[in-house]
């Protein structure tokens, strides 16, 4: 694949992810992962060695954006550098109540694989955004 085209498929994969999200799916979050996968928040890594391991994770953290009212998670991919088999990416995200209304916003840098053709999540780290 060409630099533009892997970029491309790179942004369709955090598009993806948030659509996951947004539709409380949490199988179709974690088909975008690799494994083992990484994720580190609050300075803590947490490693997943399997689909069904991640998942009951991503089905929680559903739950908490359904409690605060989080209905969309938009990604904004900052920056995408493509090296051989690995890719890296930086993604602002704005989570936004039913109004549109502004509920959260972090960021994340991502290490991603090239697993049969389609890039995966291999590692996660999440960093909280100053208050604007």
């Amino acid at each position: 694949m060409s630099d533009a085209t892997d970029e491309k498929a790179v942004r369709a994969l955090f598009a993806a992810y948030a659509a996951g999200f947004d539709d409380a799916d949490a199988e179709a979050v974690t088909k975008l992962f690799a494994w083992p996968a990484v994720i580190w928040q609050f300075g803590e890594g947490h490693v997943f060695k399997g689909a069904e391991e991640l998942c009951e994770n991503v089905e929680a953290l559903i739950d908490v954006f359904d409690e605060a009212g989080i209905v969309s998670t938009i990604p904004a991919v900052r920056e995408v550098h493509v090296a051989g088999s690995a890719a890296f990416a930086s993604v602002g995200w704005r989570q936004a109540d039913e109004s549109g209304e502004p509920l959260h916003a972090f960021a994340c840098r991502y290490l991603l694989v090239r697993r049969d053709r389609a890039w995966k999540i291999a590692t996660v780290v999440n960093e909280e955004v100053e208050a604007e």
